[in-house]
């Protein structure tokens, strides 16, 4: 009974709409929702049905998530830390801008029921009237040139992607972040991925490995001293995936205080195979020492782009290949357990450049090239006839003695 009046009073609100109007530029805006009894362990979600994804801000009993948050909202909403004991489900949006205007729902949901609690249209305003913008406008071509001359030096020298270089098939990699020694101990740092995935988490002075993408389990390490040193650096085992990487430090009410992001890229290894015409086959050689997935899909290809070996959800894929390659081609049975990638490739015709690929989740994990020469012994051989009989008519004109006589006759 006394759940069932909870959502009735959730309904109840659930009738209330709001307009909201701010001009673009101030520093924050608050989207207003209360309830007057708050239900047992409940998640409260922001969101926005005409964005993807819809989620603005979302709030657990256990503190905020944003794994599911746009991106254009990062860093830029929070509730009350108290927000689940006093009811007060308000959000507050910092830097409002004029693509922020539309609506903005508020919803519960309790034991799997979700209520629906407010709707808030908020319109972003343009500060500005058309003849202050044409006034303005002059004004920026005057100093146009100090401007780009200022954020070329800020993008290119204050905001570059540092870049770490890895070796295929590497055993660990670090992905460097060293700040200033004046953190407090109740900060909480996150190295997440591109896909927003949690690559290490430290948290209230100790590794939360509860908390980690399971594709990382067991693969990153952080300085045990790194509060007092400043040192942010993760160490990545069996580094397989490039892209950019984002530490993140937060204070405890979520706000953040130090950011940086790290480009890891793999150098493409080139291996060269030479191998007789006329043999019966050849392997391209691949190993890697990485801890591979199962559902990962590897793909050799020539230099033409066709697809010569397609590896996918634990088996061959020849309906995929080019005809070309079809019936010529064989991969090792358990290469996920042993790391060889290798391709036997048979009645190899021409050189070429072999090139395989390792996707997951259709993001490159690694490659290598292979070049392949077909040593064609043919020609080689009718250089060396040629030069036989050369010298074969070289030692008639000298010691043949009928040429001789004939010379005497005369």
């Amino acid at each position: 009974m006394k759940m069932l009046g909870v959502f009735g009073i959730l309904v109840h609100v659930s009738q209330h709409a709001f307009g909201v109007e701010v001009y673009e530029g101030v520093g924050s805006v608050l989207l207003p929702c209360q309830i007057s009894s708050v239900p047992l362990r409940p998640t409260v979600v922001w969101s926005r049905y005409d964005l993807t994804p819809s989620t603005i801000h979302q709030r657990y009993p256990e503190g905020d998530d944003f794994k599911n948050q746009n991106q254009r909202f990062r860093d830029r909403t929070s509730m009350k830390t108290d927000t689940l004991v006093t009811g007060d489900l308000s959000l507050t949006l910092r830097r409002p801008c004029l693509s922020d205007s539309g609506n903005y729902t508020c919803t519960v949901t309790v034991f799997g029921n979700e209520q629906r609690l407010a709707d808030v249209e908020l319109q972003v305003k343009d500060p500005f009237p058309p003849w202050a913008k044409g006034l303005v406008a002059v004004s920026v071509v005057l100093v146009v040139l100090a401007v780009a001359v200022g954020l070329f030096i800020y993008c290119y020298y204050f905001r570059t992607v540092p870049q770490v270089e890895v070796e295929s098939g590497a055993e660990s990699v670090q992905l460097p972040f060293r700040t200033t020694t004046d953190l407090p101990e109740d900060v909480t740092v996150e190295w997440r991925d591109w896909n927003n995935r949690k690559v290490h988490v430290y948290q209230d002075g100790s590794d939360r490995p509860e908390k980690q993408d399971e594709f990382y389990r067991n693969r990153t390490e952080m300085k045990k001293d790194l509060l007092r040193t400043g040192d942010l650096s993760l160490t990545l085992k069996h580094p397989i995936c490039r892209g950019i990487y984002i530490c993140r430090v937060y204070n405890r009410e979520g706000r953040v205080l130090r950011e940086k992001q790290v480009k890891l890229w793999d150098k493409v290894p080139q291996e060269e195979v030479v191998v007789e015409s006329g043999a019966e086959s050849v392997q391209l050689p691949f190993i890697t020492t990485a801890d591979l997935p199962g559902d990962v899909t590897m793909k050799w290809k020539d230099k033409d782009n066709r697809k010569v070996h397609v590896y996918q959800d634990g088996s061959d894929r020849p309906e995929e290949q080019d005809e070309f390659y079809r019936n010529r081609t064989e991969m090792k049975k358990d290469l996920l357990r042993t790391g060889d990638l290798s391709l036997t490739l048979k009645h190899p015709t021409d050189r070429d450049i072999f090139t395989c690929r390792v996707y997951r989740e259709g993001r490159v994990l690694m490659e290598k090239d292979v070049k392949l020469e077909v040593k064609d012994q043919r020609p080689v051989k009718r250089i060396e006839d040629k030069e036989e009989s050369v010298d074969i008519r070289n030692r008639s004109s000298s010691t043949d003695p009928t040429p001789l006589m004939a010379d005497q006759s005369v």
